[in-house]
């Protein structure tokens, strides 16, 4: 049940228990009072009807006589005296017709016997045995609503006359249940629709009050659906449970909050041990800044470009750490004055140490204030440390390939060698014959020296120092100059070329002729590998600080187990092939501090992506300047 029906119950049985006591209350002292002005109406009734009588027996015995001992003949004479007379009777009859509450008079002699009646059926009988109206008074409120509201009942209310101190003749009004109970019931209904208004106005106002109490709690949980909108939803059970009154939603709500916040407060912690790990392991020196300047993160590496620690630097302003009189400090102190962007800035300080500067900012969500800056993150990079761990790198790396070309010439080497020594064996035995067929082995003998020579120097050509001619060029051209050598065997195999090039130049510092060469290698292997023709699609694009040609085809695929084999020297999976060209265009672009990398589906076809750095932006400014020169 809703928490809003049981406050509205709360509240209404509350107040309709009270009006209802008080309702009570009231009825029962109303029908008190009412009890006891019908007790005090009726007796003066009877006092009246007694002081009637006593007039109509002093005027209407005067002249009679009465003979003394016999009492038959005084009641006859009473009676007829009370029959005749006029005031008396319209007494009766007045009391009979305007008391609301009296039933009957009757007028009995000391004996009981009726001498004169409002009801002609009472005429010389004797009083019936009524109980005391007083002793309706004496009765509990509970017993008096049952005696009212139950069977009619005849309560008499007695006034005596008394002769020579002794009772003469009673005078007995008969207040009936019935009357009184007509007399009450206008006021118990008037009563019961009070009480049910009450009861109306109390749950009008009772919802009215609870919604005024719930409405804090509706607002609360309004603004805790907005931290939670991006909590996952609970199931459809809960949900019933949740929904079903506001306490209770609220409560799940700031229980599910909590949990949340413990939960962001693990991952926060967690977050902030690896961010520390990542930063005394970053060799780049990270600085991240407030919106006025203030260092709220260092990491490690700083202290080896700036010369201060780590916990000097905390909390410090940007123009207390950085000198205005040295390169680095300039440029950074111009920047973040200016809120400009620098991207990988080069530097030369004081010393000669060369290092790339970047600078960001971090910006306000707040649809309202979207230029609003909260604050900057400050990057150093070392280019002499990067570029020496970069040659490191490729002498590895080219050590690695010499290994791998080195097993592929010894595989193309030893057959070779294997059929020499078969065909060295024969012909001696054939010498030693003096058989005219040895002449064959030695033709086969000098056949395999000839491959082994050609083996030989394949691999000296490979793996000789080549002289790179490197000029900036714009890749676009050199892609374009490509796809126009390439155009006449792509004709003939029925494969059609489509190329994507950028708006813009993207200039990279290449040996022309060779990333040409490389091209053209993957392109033919695209297009030999659809048979029956088809697309080949390349794309150009710049991405950071490397340009890549994608070029993928339709082809039939290459399967995975030999994936990883495809640029090894004199690998090939063609029957006239030589496993040349792709090994020739993996070291083509290791030379110029690139990369391949292929990726192949069977059926579907292959892409070649091939990524070489762009050029600095000194030398793009150079070019530009020359260009337009």
């Amino acid at each position: 049940m809703r928490i809003r029906i049981k406050l509205v119950l709360a509240i209404t049985c509350m107040v309709s228990a009270m009006v209802i006591a008080l309702s009570i209350l009231y009825l029962t002292q109303l029908l008190s009072e009412r009890i006891q002005q019908s007790y005090q109406h009726n007796d003066i009734a009877a006092h009246q009807v007694l002081l009637a009588v006593r007039g109509a027996i002093e005027h209407g015995l005067v002249n009679v006589p009465l003979p003394p001992n016999d009492p038959n003949a005084l009641d006859e004479a009473l009676t007829r005296t009370l029959q005749n007379d006029v005031a008396l009777q319209l007494t009766l009859n007045s009391f009979i017709r305007y008391a609301p509450t009296i039933y009957d008079i009757n007028i009995a002699d000391s004996k009981g016997k009726i001498l004169l009646s409002t009801d002609p059926l009472y005429q010389g009988r004797y009083l019936p045995d009524e109980p005391a109206f007083i002793s309706l008074q004496k009765e509990t409120a509970w017993r008096k609503f049952r005696i009212i509201f139950g069977p009619p009942t005849v309560y008499a209310v007695d006034a005596g006359l008394d002769l020579n101190r002794a009772p003469f003749l009673t005078v007995r009004v008969g207040v009936r249940t019935t009357f009184l109970r007509s007399q009450l019931a206008p006021w118990l209904r008037t009563e019961f629709i009070i009480l049910l208004l009450s009861i109306l106005l109390t749950i009008f106002l009772a919802a009215l009050l609870s919604n005024m109490a719930l409405r804090p709690l509706q607002l609360i949980s309004d603004r805790l659906d907005q931290f939670v909108l991006a909590e996952p939803q609970p199931s459809t059970g809960s949900l019933a449970t949740i929904s079903s009154d506001e306490v209770s939603r609220v409560s799940s709500k700031i229980d599910r909050m909590g949990q949340r916040m413990r939960s962001v407060e693990e991952v926060f912690t967690a977050l902030q041990e690896n961010l520390n790990q990542v930063l005394e392991n970053l060799q780049d020196g990270v600085m991240l800044f407030t919106r006025d300047g203030r260092v709220v993160m260092v990491s490690d590496s700083v202290e080896h470009f700036l010369g201060l620690t780590r916990q000097q630097m905390l909390g410090m302003e940007l123009h207390d750490i950085f000198d205005r009189h040295s390169a680095l400090g300039k440029v950074v102190r111009r920047a973040f004055n200016a809120r400009v962007i620098l991207l990988q800035e080069e530097v030369m300080t004081e010393t000669g140490r060369r290092m790339q500067v970047s600078l960001d900012y971090i910006q306000n969500d707040d649809a309202e204030r979207p230029s609003e800056t909260l604050g900057a993150l400050l990057t150093l990079h070392d280019s002499e440390s990067m570029r020496q761990i970069e040659n490191e790198l490729e002498v590895s790396r080219r050590l690695a390939d010499l290994g791998r070309l080195t097993s592929g010439v010894g595989h193309e080497v030893k057959n070779p060698i294997n059929a020499i020594v078969v065909h060295l064996e024969l012909l001696r035995e054939k010498l030693a014959r003096r058989d005219k067929g040895a002449e064959r082995h030695v033709d086969v003998i000098q056949n395999e020296i000839r491959r082994l020579d050609r083996v030989v120097q394949t691999l000296i050509d490979f793996s000789r120092p080549v002289e790179l001619d490197l000029v900036v060029h714009d890749l676009r051209s050199v892609v374009t100059s490509v796809l126009t050598l390439a155009a006449p065997d792509l004709e003939q195999r029925s494969v059609q070329v489509v190329s994507i090039m950028p708006d813009q130049p993207v200039y990279a510092r290449v040996d022309a002729d060779l990333i040409q060469q490389a091209l053209l290698n993957v392109l033919l292997n695209g297009a030999q590998a659809m048979s029956n023709g088809g697309e080949v699609r390349v794309d150009l694009i710049q991405h950071g600080h490397e340009a890549k040609i994608r070029i993928r085809d339709h082809g039939c695929g290459i399967p995975r187990d030999i994936l990883d084999r495809i640029f090894n020297l004199y690998f090939t999976t063609k029957r006239d092939g030589t496993g040349i060209g792709l090994a020739m265009t993996y070291r083509i672009l290791q030379l110029h501090n690139g990369s391949i990398q292929v990726e192949s589906e069977l059926g579907v076809g292959t892409q070649f992506t091939l990524r070489v750095p762009v050029a600095s932006t000194a030398e793009t400014k150079t070019i530009l300047q020359i260009n337009h020169g």
